[in-house]
Formats: C-alpha cells, structure tokens, sequence
C-alpha cells in the first residue's frame, strides 16, 4: 500500500521524525520540550514522582486523600461503546464552574450552587503516547441527552434537543460522559475534571502564563480587560480569559474555545520555564493544589494511577497537540446555539476511533466564533 493510503496517527502535515535533533551524543536534555506533560496532569505528576522519590511517605499519603473520584465504570455498566484496543486513549476534561463554596466568589453559574461543565473537550492520545488531539465540545450545542444514571444511583430521563452542558448538571460526570459517548460513539476511557478556584490558584502557583493579545479584551461578565499586547496572567485573569465569551469574535462559546485552546498551548509551553525541578516545595505546592482541584474516574483515583497515567504523556509537547472545535453550525432557529455538523463531526470520530490524524476537511467550512488569533 502506499504512504498515503495508510496515514499515520498525529497531526495533518506532521512529517514525523526529520532528520537529526542536534542532541549532544549520549546524553539528553534534562527539560526538553519532550519532558512536558498534557495540561494540568503534568502538575501534579511532577510533584508526586520527586516526592515520592524522596520517601515522604506522610506527603504521599496527603496528596492521596485530596483526590475525590467518581466509579464511572460501575454508574455506567455494560451499556457503552466498546473499548478500542490500538493502545490509544480517551479522555474526557471538564471545567466545572460550581458556585457553591471558594467559587462562589467568581460570579455566573447556576443560582442554586449546583455545578455546569462550563468547559468539555475530549482528549485523545495515539498509540505510543507521543501525539495528542483535542477535541472542545461547545456548551451550547443542542444534543440528544442519553437515559442515565449518575454515581449515587439516580436514574435520569433522556431528553432531546437540549444544551450539551445540562448532561452534567442533571447527572454530574456520569451523565456527562454517557453523553458524549452517545454523540462520538467513542468509549471514554478516563475523566478528569478540574475545578474554577483549584485552576486560578494552579495559574497563581506557576507565577502566572505569559500570553499575547492582538486585540482589546473587555468582558464585564468574566472580569476581564485587557489592551492587546503581552501578558503575565495571573490566575484570576487567566480564569477570565477561558471563560471571555463577549468580549471576543462573534461573542459566542466558539469564540471563547479559541481562548481557551490558545491558552492551553501557552500554558503547557510555560511549564519548562517555572523550575518545577529544581524546588521541591514549589513542586509539592502545586502538586498539593493539583490534587484537590481535580476529580476523576475511580480508575485514576489514588496518586500511584495519576503517577502512572501522567508519566505516560511527558512527551507530548504543545507542537504535537492537535486542537479543534467539534464541527458545529449556528442553529438556524436561534444564533445562540449551535448543532453539530454531523457528517464533518463523523470524521472526526471515524479518525480517532482509528487513532489517526482528524482531517482538514472536518473544520473547513464550519461555525468557529471568529475569535482565532486573539490570543497567541
């Protein structure tokens, strides 16, 4: 067969390995790009394998009892796409805006202090762990929301033609990673959910995210200004950046995804430069941090599965992160909604189902909020 007929997972255009790398002969660079890790798992690993290589036992078990975790796998049963066998992985992360406690203070959500995923996308990394594409899944898209049964138990009716991000608020993580099952037809094998409050505090303890604005941003609503230039956000501006949806584009939730993906590749990039390696207090501060800013699957419950899990993705760099919007188009009955493309998303899914590059041709031509380039 040919090279074409048989395309390699990763990135559309992505050559793979070109020639030398200029490493000096037998020995590495100890904080290459390749020693970043996926987002905030790359956190909290750090922490815990320099201090678990210390034998501090005592902090161990500390950074172990902040994790809270949800037994998907037991809420969910049987009834679930089956599980890939190609050595990639699913992970679904969520960013959840609950009002209730030390986000209370942050403004907008839900009244009653009940929690949205006012963030969803779907990480998937190839085989070989050295790739990744995500996926941003927009709140506002309407979906047929699946029968469900949460982790205490409750069954919850399905229902058609509602906002993709009422699944977590009916039924919490189960609910929402049974919907998106549903609609990708993908088997989740993870779930990582990470709190508003433990994300500003992770940015604050990082001595914040530089980040390049080539336009003015202003949005009362996330408590954001500011003039287009470069910036060190701390956590409470970086917090109103991913969550800025009027002060960008078209003012839509496809304007702030594009935020939100920008700052994710600045963020992982910012990693190598914070000395995570060099400060075994700074590591255990913001492993301590991480911890209990996250929740996830049972399966990823305990510091030893995290270790395990993060070790796995070190050598994804920003560079080998794909990121895309699901393919959606503005709803005609009301702009403020979107539904999904769903021949254009088919591709997406079939790509990732096995495990290669998502296509150019599933993005071109859909709804994307016209807030790309905002943020660099």
């Amino acid at each position: 067969m040919s090279a074409e007929s048989t395309p390699e997972p990763g990135i559309p255009g992505d050559a793979g390995t070109n020639g030398p790398r200029h490493r000096a002969k037998g020995r590495r660079k100890p904080r290459s790009e390749h020693r970043k890790a996926l987002m905030l798992m790359a956190w909290t690993a750090a922490g815990i394998l320099v201090l678990g290589g210390t034998g501090a036992g005592y902090l161990y078990f500390k950074l172990n009892g902040n994790i809270k975790s949800v037994d998907i796998n037991g809420a969910l049963g049987t009834d679930r796409p089956t599980k890939v066998d190609n050595g990639s992985e699913n992970i679904l992360v969520l960013g959840s805006d609950s009002r209730s406690g030390s986000n209370k203070k942050l403004g907008g959500g839900t009244d009653d202090g009940s929690a949205r995923s006012d963030t969803a996308m779907i990480v998937h990394v190839y085989k070989g762990h050295k790739k990744a594409s995500v996926v941003s899944i927009p709140r506002d898209t309407l979906v047929d929301r699946p029968e469900c049964t949460d982790d205490k138990g409750v069954t919850h009716d399905a229902a058609s033609g509602v906002m993709f991000n009422t699944a977590y608020t009916t039924g919490g993580a189960t609910c929402a990673v049974k919907t998106v099952e549903s609609v990708t037809g993908l088997r989740m094998d993870h779930y990582l959910e990470v709190d508003f409050s433990g994300f500003e505090k992770l940015v604050d303890e990082l001595g914040g995210v530089k980040v390049t604005t080539t336009k003015d941003i202003t949005d009362k609503q996330s408590h954001l200004s500011l003039k287009a230039g470069t910036h060190t956000l701390n956590g409470k501006q970086a917090l109103g950046l991913v969550r800025t949806r009027h002060g960008v584009g078209d003012g839509s939730d496809l304007g702030r995804i594009q935020l939100q993906q920008a700052f994710i590749k600045a963020l992982v990039d910012q990693v190598k430069h914070v000395g995570l390696f060099t400060s075994p207090k700074k590591l255990y501060d913001l492993a301590d941090t991480a911890t209990s800013a996250v929740t996830t699957d049972s399966d990823l419950g305990s510091v030893n599965s995290l270790m395990s899990f993060a070790n796995g993705l070190k050598s994804i760099s920003s560079s080998k992160m794909q990121m895309i919007t699901m393919p959606v188009e503005y709803d005609p009955a009301n702009p403020n909604r979107v539904i999904i493309e769903k021949a254009k998303a088919q591709q997406v899914w079939t790509a990732l189902k096995n495990d290669l590059a998502i296509p150019k041709t599933a993005t071109k031509g859909t709804a994307t909020g016209e807030a790309k380039g905002v943020v660099e």
